[in-house]
Formats: structure tokens, C-alpha cells, sequence
């Protein structure tokens, strides 16, 4: 019987937030006395994004999602700083930005074989320190072999997208949650933690779901 502590969290690889997110839940995790079990799940920001979208970041924003572009500036700007806070380079100007369900369909083909948190974190450093595309098969490959991953088994489960379900699975899950932004952290099963939080409010909730499972007299 496990006494680790579970976490589930929906993510998306080209969310800048979830990156940031994810540095944060890690430092919280790094000073925490005790083990947590962490499992990603699929979240499509932008599902209506083509896989070769056309242009900047900036365009998207103001073209796909009504922003002014000096206005969409400002936010790139601002959430490359706080990356930086974190440790993370991003590059904005390299970013492809794409369509995302390839991804979470080889996320979850690395779940299976037990290495999806590597796999993770390569796609999220793919995508906006390497300026790599994330959104087709052929890239994909390609990223996945760089971790040792078998190319051909890659090409597979990508072209016959037995993953699919999966995906569509954790979409399901999301909404049935309410949840409409990602990162949103499960933990335990019962405490919702939304956004890029402090590492303090999740050492803070690791350590309320560590006291409650000790028992009591």
C-alpha cells in the first residue's frame, strides 16, 4: 500500500503558464518529506489551432483570440519574465505555434511505457526554448527518439492514434472537473489547485493532504 500522495495534473505543451507551473509544483515537491506520484493529462487549449498555423505568437493572439498585437506583446513579455523567474528561456520568437492532440496522443503512448513525465518535459522544452514543432507526426518522431523512445513504435501509435480516446478521455474528465484553464493540479483527489500558483501554496496543500492521511488515535 502507497503512501505516496497523488497528483493529477491537465496540461497543454503551449501552455506558457504550465511550464511555469510545473518549475513551481517541483520546487514544492523538492522540499517536501514524503513522495508524490504525478500523472499528466490532456488539456487542448486552442483544438481549432491548424497544425501549421501561419505566423508569430503575436498573430495568433490577435488573430485567432481577438487581442491587440501591442497588447499580446505586453503578455509574451511579461510571462517570458516570469519564466526566467523560474529558470525557463523562452523563446518566443522560434515558438511554432500548432495543434496540440499529436502531443497528448504521444504523452499518452509514453504513459504506457512509464516514461510520460520525461516525455513532458522534452515536449514543453521543445516547444518554446528549442523553437521544435510539436504538432506533427514526423517531429514528433524525431523528439521522442531523442529520448530513447523506438521510432518505429512511435510512428505507430501515432498513425493509427490508438491513443485517441485517451485524450478525449481526459477532455472529458476536465469538464466533468469544470476545469477551463490549464495548469489545474488534483491533489489527492479532492483539492483543486488552479493556475501557476507559488511553490509556497503547494508546499502549503502537500502538507494539509500529508496530515490528514496520518492517523489518528
Amino acid at each position: 500500500m502507497s503512501d505516496a500522495i497523488k497528483v493529477d495534473i491537465w496540461s497543454d505543451v503551449q501552455c506558457p503558464w504550465c511550464y511555469i507551473g510545473k518549475r513551481k509544483f517541483e520546487a514544492a515537491v523538492a522540499d517536501f518529506d514524503g513522495d508524490v506520484e504525478v500523472e499528466y493529462h490532456s488539456f487542448e487549449l486552442a483544438p481549432d489551432t491548424p497544425v501549421d498555423f501561419e505566423g508569430t505568437p503575436v498573430d495568433y493572439l490577435s488573430q485567432r483570440k481577438g487581442i491587440d498585437p501591442a497588447q499580446a506583446k505586453e503578455m509574451i513579455d511579461r510571462v517570458t519574465g516570469i519564466a526566467a523567474a523560474v529558470g525557463l528561456d523562452y523563446d518566443y520568437d522560434h515558438i511554432h505555434q500548432t495543434n496540440t492532440v499529436l502531443a497528448h496522443e504521444l504523452l499518452h503512448f509514453a504513459k504506457s511505457k512509464g516514461r510520460q513525465l520525461e516525455l513532458k518535459e522534452r515536449l514543453l522544452d521543445a516547444y518554446f526554448i528549442r523553437g521544435e514543432h510539436v504538432g506533427r507526426a514526423e517531429d514528433l518522431i524525431e523528439i521522442a527518439a531523442s529520448i530513447g523512445f523506438d521510432r518505429a513504435e512511435v510512428a505507430e501509435a501515432l498513425e493509427s492514434h490508438r491513443f485517441l480516446p485517451d485524450v478525449k478521455a481526459d477532455m472529458a474528465q476536465a469538464q466533468a472537473y469544470g476545469i477551463q484553464g490549464v495548469p489545474f493540479f488534483v491533489i489527492d483527489g479532492k483539492y483543486g489547485v488552479s493556475g501557476a500558483q507559488e511553490t509556497e501554496t503547494f508546499a502549503n496543500v502537500l502538507e494539509e493532504v500529508r496530515r490528514e492521511k496520518v492517523p489518528h488515535d
